[in-house]
């Protein structure tokens, strides 16, 4: 039986996307702590075990992977596609991953960009999780009938490395401030122990929550890159732009 992420049932849970087993983690995990520590139920779905990788074994990885998770708060399952390093874009792989967000029915999914300068593996499971997340709605797809069609709210790309961040495309800046989303998310990022044999990951991804956080006049934030543009019904719910200096 597939992990159901539990939450309050007035928060459908957040349905995150990796190419690899530390990609959440390292891409969006604070956010994931945040929404996590509000009540909201997450689940991961890691589309490959690292086999190309150059540090850790496919089993340790996916250790790992299941002991991050747990650290979030967060369900996690394992989709074979066509492996790491061999991840390509096809209505197949499009429609398996729809019929996951059928079963998740999830308000938020997030997924790495698609932004071609940087692995691979990302940049074509951006492609593919915006292909599935049309998909889903759609009742005719005669090999996902079962579960229900399935709309989100708004899909987010997450950006795994700078390289990997969009250029010319305003982000939602998220604020992860917070001792305990911080504690948290460094917790979950460590739990990848294999991937800070040769590169220090964790203090990248610190670092560019500190300096996007300084930016928008916090003191730690994530950018999430919308698919699509916001609906708001209200400007009060607006406090201020992004903007410190």
């Amino acid at each position: 039986m597939k992990p159901t992420p539990k939450s309050q049932p007035d928060l459908a849970p957040i349905l995150a996307f990796g190419a690899h087993p530390d990609d959440i983690e390292f891409g969006c995990g604070g956010v994931i702590a945040y929404e996590t520590s509000a009540g909201r139920g997450a689940h991961f779905v890691i589309c490959s075990r690292g086999e190309a990788g150059t540090n850790g074994t496919p089993a340790k990885r996916t250790a790992e992977a299941k002991k991050s998770a747990k650290i979030l708060g967060a369900t996690v399952e394992f989709v074979d596609l066509d492996g790491d390093a061999h991840l390509d874009v096809t209505a197949a792989h499009a429609i398996k991953l729809a019929g996951v967000i059928r079963r998740i029915k999830p308000g938020f999914v997030l997924a790495p960009t698609p932004v071609e300068n940087q692995h691979p593996d990302h940049a074509h499971l951006g492609q593919l999780v915006r292909n599935a997340a049309r998909l889903a709605r759609y009742g005719g797809v005669k090999e996902i009938a079962d579960p229900a069609v399935h709309a989100i709210d708004q899909l987010f790309f997450y950006a795994v490395t700078p390289e990997g961040e969009p250029p010319g495309t305003l982000p939602v800046v998220f604020d992860v401030s917070a001792s305990k989303i911080i504690a948290t998310w460094t917790s979950a990022m460590k739990a990848h122990a294999s991937q800070a044999a040769t590169r220090k990951y964790v203090d990248l991804q610190l670092a560019r929550a500190r300096v996007r956080g300084l930016q928008a006049g916090v003191e730690h934030a994530i950018a999430l890159f919308p698919n699509d543009p916001l609906v708001i019904h209200s400007l009060i719910s607006l406090k201020r732009s992004a903007r410190a200096f």
